[in-house]
């Protein structure tokens, strides 16, 4: 049996979409698993136990400058014509949004079957994703639903945790992960929050800090950065142990994150790595929907302002939401360093 998936949409989306994955590979062990996705998300599902190939697709908005849009359609092409060689038996469609481009891709492979999601009201992505298996014949939903997953690349950790300096033993230190990008304007939590959220929980206990952000300029039109937030950020920490992180690529942010014992950040592609890592995560919410779309499977502390601006949250508040996910972890066995 062949069996793809098609995902192209965000990082959070297809990291919502490895539970279904996980259960594909359980319920059709022999079968070949692969799954489409757009060339910036596509890394997530590197070393991914369920998936036997990641077919990439290339968006014209994440072409890189100098490419051919011709180019990516010869690409396309090229990969259409693999795939039918395969003979695709089913073609998986999770996402809502895009149905029409994604059911016209099927019918170009020639796949025998093909199911689609359709909007099931108040539920958690990976809800709304695991519900397509209720569609296949003789299957049930199992609860409770497994946790998403990312696998980190190990050779690219230990590089990483080799020129940070972080021993293998933390000797009881937290390493606690500060996440400063966001897309949406409404997500981004000032460099002085996160400055003085710092200061306080290195008061609270022994603590490192890996500061992580998206590199480059804030006014580039095609991959706007945060250097200029983290270096004011790096400045009023200066008299702290923080380890600087930008990630330019999906492995190295996996890699990172696999470093730290909590996090804190904002609802986001990052934010679902995390919890893909089983990381417990304070999370900043603005204008998104939580209930769709807060942390899977992990232990988590959601804060989201009533004017749904992530701006108007103090250090008081995250430091006491952090107090608050350090005692569910600590009960859940998530983490048994820095008890209070």
């Amino acid at each position: 049996m062949n069996v793809l998936v098609i995902r192209t949409d965000n990082i959070g989306d297809l990291v919502c979409t490895t539970p279904l994955l996980a259960r594909l590979r359980q319920d059709f062990p022999e079968a070949w698993i692969g799954v489409l996705a757009n060339s910036y998300s596509a890394p997530a599902l590197i070393g991914h136990p369920a998936v036997d190939e990641v077919i990439v697709y290339h968006k014209a908005k994440h072409l890189e400058e100098g490419s051919s849009a011709l180019g990516s359609y010869v690409h396309r092409l090229k990969t259409v014509l693999r795939l039918r060689q395969r003979r695709i038996d089913l073609v998986l469609i999770p996402a809502v949004a895009g149905q029409a481009s994604a059911r016209r891709f099927a019918r170009w492979l020639g796949a025998k079957d093909v199911i689609a999601n359709e909007d099931s009201g108040v539920l958690h992505e990976v809800e709304k994703v695991y519900a397509l298996m209720r569609r296949l014949p003789g299957k049930r939903i199992e609860q409770p639903i497994p946790p998403c997953q990312v696998i980190p690349d190990a050779v690219r950790v230990e590089a990483l945790r080799k020129n940070l300096a972080l021993p293998l033993d933390s000797g009881g230190r937290l390493r606690v992960g500060l996440h400063i990008s966001a897309r949406k304007p409404s997500q981004r939590w000032p460099a002085g929050c996160f400055v003085e959220f710092a200061h306080r929980l290195t008061a609270h206990c022994p603590v490192d800090f890996l500061l992580f952000w998206s590199p480059g300029d804030e006014n580039d039109p095609r991959h706007p950065g945060d250097d200029r937030k983290a270096a004011e950020i790096l400045r009023g920490v200066s008299d702290l142990p923080v380890h600087a992180v930008p990630t330019s690529t999906l492995p190295e942010l996996i890699a990172g994150l696999s470093l730290c014992d909590y996090m804190v950040q904002s609802d986001g592609g990052a934010m679902h790595l995390a919890a893909a890592l089983g990381k417990p995560i304070v999370c900043f919410f603005g204008h998104s929907d939580a209930r769709r779309w807060h942390p899977w499977a992990v232990p988590y502390e959601l804060l989201q302002p009533k004017n749904e601006d992530v701006a108007t949250l103090t250090a008081s508040e995250v430091f006491d939401a952090f107090l608050r996910l350090q005692a569910k972890a600590n009960a859940l066995g998530s983490s048994d360093r820095c008890v209070s």
